[in-house]
């Protein structure tokens, strides 16, 4: 089958070639391992405990298979293809432009929405400990810093998540020895719980299976942040080596990181326990063994995540957005480039970020609740067009240019339509919850706009 031009323009490299390419493979390597460990498997996790009890062990590992389906997949793609544009360069040339253009800019919209959010969330620890201090100024301070530090050069975004991702990991890490060691009673001063937290209150369903969709919905939500690697690969020393590596250790990762840290949790405390809300989960299960200082040190923790995802989401909005741009679909400023850095994306995101951040106090029930449900489950719909791609590309490589399969997905075609039925099952699954139903309308109503801006652009595009 002959090749369009589109094929042609989209298999170049020349998108990306005015980027740096300034970063290393230790870089690329921690992005991958603290990728996975966001202020949401911190904070959020307590919710999912508290709907789902023990069961919130099998909550996350179902979206966790889930997931390492959606990130071989993304690997697939992005080994064969690196680019700054990831699964949104992925799914123009799977689908069209009008694809590349939803999943791009409703990605941008997820990313500097949560810049703002993550920076709320940040300045909320910091004015604990200083109470006289204004929580506006601690988001503008992080803001500035975070702006700097992604306008100077992309080996600045990787310093600072290398050390951000490796206090993470470090942390996460203590915690699961210290919370095996309890749960086997050979810690100082603790008893083996044994089996009476999860078979005793309830047993491990307590809530039935209502609890396990709540908390399973909880626990899909918590794995967002994955897809920066491979936005960020494409401007490493070696992108598809970068791509492979993290793409084949994200099933341990996951395992261990967050399956491991549940299972930890939900042993040594009672899942009803108020605590695991109110302090969230890794503190109650610190408090639990006696560790003395067990809050301060995770709010350093979290303040720690949510300043990585800061930083991570300032760089992969930036990327998108200069990506997208490069290929046609948005303002020619966003595309300027200066020192291998795309400083007028960058800019604008976190702009974007701070109206958020605005929102939040200017307009607190109405205009700030709107966004947040308008980007509730685009990270399903970006999962979604990743799936897709995957399938219509596979075949096209096999055909064409099979020394690309460098990560090849699992028992392809099966697997992927797993991945696809998984998703929608949880589309059914949020349609059925009052408080997810109004995040998939929203969501819905911004992909449908976008795709039929992105359509209606694609075939100005075509006539001119």
């Amino acid at each position: 089958m002959p090749r369009t031009p589109q094929d042609a323009a989209t298999e170049t490299p020349t998108a990306d070639a005015s980027l740096s390419h300034g970063l290393k493979q230790r870089h690329l390597s921690m992005i991958a391992l603290g990728g996975v460990i966001g202020a949401g498997l911190f904070v959020g996790s307590g919710a999912g405990i508290a709907a789902a009890g023990p069961s919130i062990v099998v909550a996350y590992t179902l979206s966790g298979l889930l997931v390492m389906l959606v990130m071989r997949m993304l690997g697939e793609m992005s080994a064969a293809y690196p680019s700054s544009g990831s699964f949104s360069s992925h799914a123009e040339r799977a689908l069209g432009p009008w694809a590349g253009f939803t999943a791009g800019w409703a990605f941008w919209v997820l990313l500097c929405t949560a810049v703002g959010l993550e920076g709320i969330g940040a300045a909320k620890i910091v004015t604990g400990w200083l109470p006289d201090t204004p929580e506006w100024g601690w988001v503008a301070l992080f803001m500035l810093v975070f702006l700097a530090t992604n306008l100077a050069a992309v080996k600045n975004f990787g310093e600072f998540e290398f050390w951000f991702a490796a206090l993470k990991v470090a942390a996460i890490s203590l915690f699961l020895v210290l919370g095996v060691l309890a749960v086997a009673g050979v810690l100082p001063g603790t008893d083996s719980p044994g089996l009476a937290n999860l078979t005793g209150e309830g047993g491990f369903l307590p809530n039935g299976s209502e609890g396990l969709v709540i908390g399973l919905l909880a626990s899909v939500f918590a794995y967002g942040g994955l897809e920066t690697v491979t936005i960020a690969a494409a401007e490493s020393e070696n992108p598809v080596r970068g791509v492979a590596s993290a793409v084949r250790t994200a099933m341990w990762r996951i395992a261990f990181f967050y399956i491991g840290s549940m299972a930890v949790v939900v042993t040594l405390v009672p899942w009803n326990a108020k605590a695991v809300v109110d302090k969230g989960p890794y503190v109650a299960a610190l408090d639990h063994i006696g560790i003395p200082g067990a809050a301060q040190l995770m709010n350093v923790v979290v303040l720690v995540a949510l300043l990585s995802a800061m930083n991570a989401n300032i760089y992969g909005s930036s990327r998108i957005a200069y990506s997208l741009v490069a290929r046609g679909q948005g303002p020619k400023a966003l595309a300027n480039v200066s020192s291998g850095v795309p400083r007028v994306a960058v800019l604008v995101s976190c702009v974007f970020g701070f109206v958020c951040v605005v929102l939040s106090y200017w307009r607190p029930d109405d205009v700030f609740p709107w966004l947040l449900n308008m980007i509730g489950a685009v990270i399903l719909v970006v999962w979604i067009f990743i799936a897709v791609s995957q399938l219509l590309l596979r075949r096209r490589l096999e055909r064409e240019t099979p020394e690309r399969l460098v990560v090849r997905m699992w028992a392809f075609p099966a697997l992927t339509w797993v991945a696809l039925a998984g998703m929608a099952a949880i589309f059914v699954l949020m349609a059925r919850e009052p408080d997810t139903r109004v995040q998939l309308y929203a969501t819905g109503a911004m992909t449908l706009v976008l795709a039929g801006v992105g359509y209606a652009w694609q075939r100005a595009r075509a006539r001119g």
